[in-house]
């Protein structure tokens, strides 16, 4: 899809002009607006639309009335979401180009117009032998041209993300993802299994151990002269979580390839972050493996020995990924940074929480952990805050090593969060739990089912505001 910067759409042709209309406004001067509401009672409800034909009388073959709902209660995330739709329903009737004439808007709407429409437009067909050409090819619409081309960049790291999500995880390996982060055109250094070794990765190495995919543990990194900050972003990268000896049931291991959408995340923002340039150093971690049962998988009752020299007792093979991103903690926390932000599809109990509607989000800096849950909301996504009290970690306490990976039920996202902090040292810290929200199992809002880009808009936003 191309979206068009013009001054006029009315006077493009095209196959729909899409026009808006507020809840309230029972009376309009536009023509096609009265008509509905005088004619068949339209009143504008957010997400409704009504169809008029125009019978060549105009450049666009037909008019698509947009409801927005209460004009008291639009906002720039309610504007994305009502123009997906509007691309959505274009789709289906197979309208190859649409002109937006979007009216009584009291902000600019430029960068949420491209986010809704590209958004809109994204399909998983890599493997479908027959393949639709349903797409929009052009949207017209008066806006901002660099606020346009902004999101367009975004909307880019967001399909890459989502399309890593949803690659099967016999396409997306920990070799698969090394390879993709060496193409990234950035400095990037992939750790093999006896490098990480040396390093002392100990907890990461144990968890990658039964599978035929050999660990890899990768470093990008965006540099600028005289950068304003040094921030590294971590995505958990199991590549596919059987849960490993503690196996999870069938119906629970179905969509496990989404277990490494924070890896997924990490590599989408710095895909483009060369695009932005930002005067930010960024540092993007994965510590990339398989979770498998087999001979010489670890198993309940191993003591393993972190980066830093701390000692986990394993409790549940099905706790992994806070084992993997110890290590990458350990290691993010050693290059002088300034913050470190993690993003993991980690525990279930986040899902339990709060659904598909927002991240968790905990941390050691209130200031850092504000200034993401506003990026989130500007951006179109939602952090909550969960609790991080030193009590969570009374379920994590070992008889013989320093903590165990998983304890008790309750509270198990925050129990997660405070295992974490264990590994962060001398750093502003922010782990977001997307465990809800990486992977959809049916259509939400813009979003149509499967791999979301969970967190990439946030942080990509949030690097930029620096």
């Amino acid at each position: 899809m191309e979206i068009r910067v013009v001054e006029n759409t009315k006077n493009i042709e095209s196959d729909i002009l899409v026009i808006n209309m507020f809840e309230e406004c029972q009376t309009s001067n536009d023509l096609a607006n009265q008509y509905a509401i005088d004619e068949d009672g339209f009143k504008g409800k957010f997400g409704e639309t009504y169809l008029l034909p125009t019978y060549g009388k105009e450049p666009y073959r037909k008019v698509l009335i947009l409801g927005l709902g209460k004009k008291e209660e639009f906002n720039p995330n309610k504007l994305r979401e009502a123009v997906a739709k509007a691309i959505k329903k274009a789709m289906q009737m197979e309208a190859k180009k649409v002109a937006f004439s979007l009216d009584g808007i009291e902000f600019d709407y430029s960068e949420q117009f491209t986010m809704g429409a590209l958004i809109a437009d994204y399909k998983f067909d890599k493997y479908k032998s027959e393949k639709k050409d349903n797409g929009v090819k052009e949207v017209y619409v008066q806006a901002n041209p660099a606020l346009v081309n902004k999101a367009e960049i975004i909307a880019t790291a967001m399909s890459f993300a989502r399309n890593l999500s949803n690659e099967p995880a016999q396409f997306a390996t920990p070799e698969e993802l090394a390879a993709i982060a060496c193409d990234l055109g950035l400095e990037t250094k992939i750790y093999d299994k006896e490098e990480c070794e040396k390093m002392g990765m100990g907890a990461f190495l144990a968890v990658g151990r039964a599978s035929i995919h050999e660990p890899k543990f990768i470093h990008m990194k965006y540099q600028v002269d005289n950068p304003k900050k040094r921030i590294a972003i971590i995505g958990k990268g199991i590549c596919f979580d059987s849960g490993g000896l503690d196996i999870k049931p069938a119906s629970s291991m179905a969509t496990m390839k989404d277990d490494m959408s924070g890896a997924a995340a990490v590599l989408g923002i710095m895909s483009v972050i060369k695009e932005f340039h930002p005067q930010v150093e960024v540092h993007g971690i994965i510590a990339a493996c398989e979770n498998m049962p087999g001979g010489k998988a670890y198993k309940p009752g191993d003591i393993l020995t972190a980066k830093n020299g701390k000692t986990i007792e394993v409790d549940n093979t099905d706790a992994e990924g806070r084992l993997t991103l110890a290590d990458a903690l350990c290691y993010a926390c050693e290059l002088g940074v300034d913050e470190v932000i993690d993003m993991a599809t980690l525990t279930g109990a986040c899902m339990v929480a709060l659904g598909t509607q927002a991240a968790g989000i905990m941390g050691n800096d209130e200031e850092l952990i504000r200034n993401l849950i506003s990026t989130a909301e500007r951006s179109g996504e939602r952090f909550w805050q969960l609790p991080l009290w030193e009590e969570y970690f009374d379920g994590l306490k070992s008889e013989v090593a320093d903590m165990k990976n998983s304890g008790n039920r309750w509270g198990g996202a925050s129990s997660a969060g405070v295992f974490l902090q264990k590994f962060v040292k001398d750093v502003k810290w922010a782990h977001i739990d997307i465990a809800g929200t990486a992977f959809l199992e049916k259509p939400q809002k813009e979003l149509i089912a499967g791999g979301t880009g969970a967190g990439v808009r946030t942080l990509l936003n949030y690097i930029l505001e620096q």
